[in-house]
């Protein structure tokens, strides 16, 4: 028997179906199944799972079921399977998510070719936000990387000899955040991280029922706060201290003072929760954030960020509650110029910035030598009569396009990066920004290979002044009217268009767009009357595109035609022969009235193919009378309503 590369655990209880919905994404991985094994903890279940996890080892080898009592938290669970794995690497799956049909095989070679000790491999996700640690590849990081501590779920893989090495455990038993815990002790202790970008990896779904919807909720049973401290003071034990904002220590204690200690500041938690249960909460995290974390965290904060630790500080829960009550307002903006095709890349200028909630800028104004935050944001905040200051509008702002995948979820990044730059107002007022240009190449978006056939909307996320917000990129234009002309892309039709909401959407290969009107719109004058073929040229031909098959009716008559790629433009091919009466026929799409194109047949036999515009004069018609050849009924070349989507 091969020497097992990946052991994959998954820890269960009362699963039921779910067991049925992610076994086959486990079992049907490319790395032949005699290299790695599934080992299923079952936590004491009391529902039909044990038979379902009996039945799937019966029919697969590579399964194995261990079972103990019920200890109600995963961590037990998983330690349980770490004992039992036999394989070079661990792999941690949750029992309601599965895997890409290549994600162990790709992992493990990204891991052995890079001696790696832990692999980040892509996440796609219904319930969070894209990640964009996984914008990029990376052979291989330590802790210093600033985006690890954005990825603290246990669905990794990591060496087992290194987890043994360490004694690496989850805490068992009601342990709140014990994922957190184990991850960041591996980042700590590994020589080598690696992250695979260019694959989707684990797909992390929300559930019919909800059922896995409480990870994300903050709980103060269990520990929460002792909890957070123990994380917190293990990685100040891993790490020196220091005064300076961008140590590593203060860097990595960012995240868990953003996300867990000013989570309890801000909106929504503050706004959702009755007082009476927050205010305990906003008190626990004041005197966590006191007595553990160092000044250096809370001064690196940007902003309004900086704002809320502020009112923490000073216990003024009122003053946090006004401020979140205002933030809520603000929405992201994004301003779009006209997408266009520049080198088989789908092309726009964006700029997204930050809208208050009466639909203003939100500014930043210039008093003596002071930058301050906008006045309006703050109206009503009690501690802000003065003004707040801004002393670095740039701190940890940032912004980035992604691409989703509707059908299936996958999230992908454009190339390019967006400039974040102050833009003048005027009066001594002036906003924080984020601009580039929006670069989407269909044929190596999706991880250096073509994006698959789906709509691909166009997203944005934004940090800005410690303001966080995904905007859909839209633009000033008619929902479900095309955006750009389609292009042919590697032998697909590339479709951009506005969608109901007004969002840039690109549809590869007719996923829900059609081919329609647009292409009727060529002025008769380019319609060049070549035999068998008529250059479109509304339509784009990317670089090293190759043709495209699809159907299209001739009169009443189906036949299967081609898109061939003719230097910048496209041309529309038929077959010779055309078993139709002589004469001009309409050549139509589905489910577009509107003709592309005349063929003019005489003899069963394609002469030629002709513009959209095209009429036959009166003699035509006459001539084409008098030889039983009526011409077809006039169809207007004026596109219809677009259909929307």
């Amino acid at each position: 028997m091969p020497r097992l590369k990946v052991s994959v655990i998954v820890p269960v209880y009362n699963t039921g179906k779910y067991i049925d919905e992610c076994a086959p994404s486990l079992l049907g991985q490319s790395l032949p199944a005699d290299e790695y094994e599934v080992i299923y903890v079952d936590d004491g279940s009391t529902d039909d799972t044990p038979g379902r996890l009996e039945k799937l080892a019966g029919q697969h080898p590579n399964v194995r079921v261990h079972s103990q009592p019920n200890s109600g938290w995963p961590g037990a669970p998983r330690n349980l399977g770490i004992r039992h794995a036999r394989g070079e690497y661990i792999q941690f799956v949750d029992h309601d998510d599965t895997l890409g049909p290549e994600a162990l095989e790709r992992l493990y070679e990204h891991a052995k070719r890079n001696d790696a000790d832990v692999v980040l491999g892509k996440m796609s996700s219904t319930m969070v936000r894209p990640r964009r640690i996984f914008r990029h590849t990376v052979d291989a990081c330590t802790v210093d990387h600033d985006e690890l501590m954005q990825s603290l779920t246990p669905h990794k893989m990591f060496r087992r000899a290194f987890v043994e090495q360490y004694g690496l455990r989850f805490p068992e038993g009601p342990w709140f955040m014990e994922d957190q815990l184990f991850v960041t002790a591996a980042y700590l202790k590994a020589e080598r991280i690696s992250i695979l970008a260019d694959y989707p990896c684990y797909y992390w779904m929300r559930r019919d029922d909800g059922g896995n919807n409480t990870r994300h909720r903050f709980n103060p049973r269990y520990g929460f706060w002792p909890n957070l401290r123990t994380i917190t003071r293990q990685i100040k034990d891993g790490t020196t201290p220091s005064d300076d904002l961008d140590a590593l220590q203060n860097r990595l204690l960012h995240r868990l003072y953003q996300v867990e200690i000013l989570g309890r500041t801000r909106e929504p938690e503050i706004l959702r929760e009755e007082p009476a249960e927050q205010r305990p909460r906003f008190e626990a995290a004041r005197e966590l954030a006191m007595s553990e974390f160092p000044a250096a965290v809370r001064d690196g904060l940007s902003a309004v960020s900086r704002l809320r630790a502020e009112f923490l500080e000073r216990d003024d829960y009122d003053a946090a509650v006004a401020l979140a009550e205002r933030v809520r307002e603000v929405k992201a903006h994004s301003e779009v110029g006209a997408p266009r095709w520049e080198g088989g890349s789908l092309v726009a200028d964006i700029t997204l910035s930050l809208l208050r909630g009466d639909g203003r800028p939100l500014t930043l104004v210039e008093r003596d030598t002071q930058l301050l935050l906008d006045p309006e944001l703050l109206d009503g905040v009690p501690g802000t009569e003065d003004g707040w200051e801004v002393r670095d509008p740039f701190r940890l702002a940032y912004a980035e396009l992604v691409v989703k995948d509707r059908d299936r979820q996958d999230w992908w990044y454009p190339d390019g990066e967006m400039e974040v730059r102050l833009r003048p107002l005027g009066a001594g007022r002036s906003q924080l920004v984020a601009s580039g240009l929006l670069r989407l190449d269909p044929e190596r978006l999706a991880g250096g290979r073509p994006l698959p056939r789906a709509v691909h909307d166009v997203w944005a996320y934004v940090q800005l002044l410690g303001i966080d917000r995904m905007v859909r990129i839209t633009g000033d234009h008619t929902p479900g009217t095309p955006a750009a002309p389609p292009a042919l892309t590697g032998g697909r039709l590339a479709l951009p268009y506005w969608t109901v909401k007004n969002q840039l959407a690109l549809d590869i290969d007719e996923r829900q767009r059609r081919l329609g009107p647009q292409i009727a719109e060529v002025a008769p004058e380019n319609a060049a009357r070549a035999n068998q073929a008529l250059p479109l040229p509304s339509i784009t031909a990317a670089a090293g595109t190759s043709t495209a098959r699809l159907q299209v009716s001739v009169s009443d008559l189906k036949v299967d035609a081609e898109l061939v790629p003719e230097g910048d433009t496209v041309s529309l091919r038929l077959p010779a022969r055309l078993q139709l009466p002589s004469g001009h026929h309409p050549v139509t799409l589905p489910k577009s009235p509107v003709p592309l194109a005349y063929a003019v047949v005489r003899n069963n036999s394609l002469l030629r193919l002709e513009g959209p515009a095209y009429e036959p004069g009166r003699g035509q018609r006459l001539l084409d009378t008098l030889r039983g050849h009526p011409a077809p009924t006039r169809q207007s070349p004026t596109p219809g309503p677009a259909r929307k989507r």
